[in-house]
């Protein structure tokens, strides 16, 4: 009775293993199919907000950089990820994903290692300065700057703008509270490789319900 009452035990016991098993994968692949929809939708919307976003003001922009963008728009190249907007200098630019030559070109990019926009952290953005980034010299404490994402939109308040060497990348560390950070090359009319780094610091606009 013993012997038959152990094997049933070890039969229990097995049969809960296998059990486990298929649900624990079952589980896996619920998540990852989840995941999958929820990235194709954000692609979608990014996409969309790309196509919406209008040609941008070049009035100030170099005409070496006004060539740059027009050539950029018959190449291509992938969805944004966000409209980035500062109405005090009345730029609305697509982020998209990298900081390469194309990417820059015809909008301003994420930085590799950067959170993706609507997420928590420290969202570090750059764009040319003789460019869609070239209005920055204006920006100041107290200016607003909106994030538009899949997520919904992100306002910021800037709290400060300031110059750095190229090689002081402690602008782009994560930060206890969520940040957005704009990066440019410094001074703005500088013939050549500027040597500098103009760096714009926002943080997170809470609304009074917490948002």
């Amino acid at each position: 009775m013993f012997l038959a009452l152990g094997a049933a035990l070890v039969l229990f016991a097995a049969g809960a293993r296998v059990s486990a098993s298929f649900h624990r994968a079952r589980d896996v692949r619920r998540f990852d199919a989840a995941v999958a929809a929820a990235n194709s939708a954000l692609t979608a919307a990014a996409g969309s907000a790309l196509a919406r976003a209008p040609q941008p003001d070049t009035s100030l922009w170099a005409p070496e950089r006004i060539k740059a963008y027009e050539e950029s728009q018959a190449l291509g190249g992938g969805p944004a990820v966000a409209v980035l907007s500062i109405p005090k200098i009345r730029l609305e630019v697509p982020v998209l994903e990298g900081t390469d030559d194309l990417t820059l070109n015809r909008a301003v990019g994420l930085i590799e290692g950067s959170p993706r926009p609507g997420a928590r952290g420290n969202v570090a953005i750059a764009g040319h300065r003789d460019g869609f980034f070239r209005g920055l010299k204006d920006v100041g404490p107290g200016d607003a700057i909106t994030l538009r994402t899949p997520f919904g939109n992100r306002e910021f308040t800037v709290k400060a703008v300031r110059v750095v060497d190229p090689d002081d990348v402690s602008v782009l560390d994560a930060t206890p509270a969520d940040a957005l950070t704009l990066v440019t090359c410094y001074p703005f009319y500088f013939v050549g490789s500027a040597p500098q780094r103009f760096i714009v610091r926002a943080e997170r606009t809470i609304s009074p319900g917490g948002n």
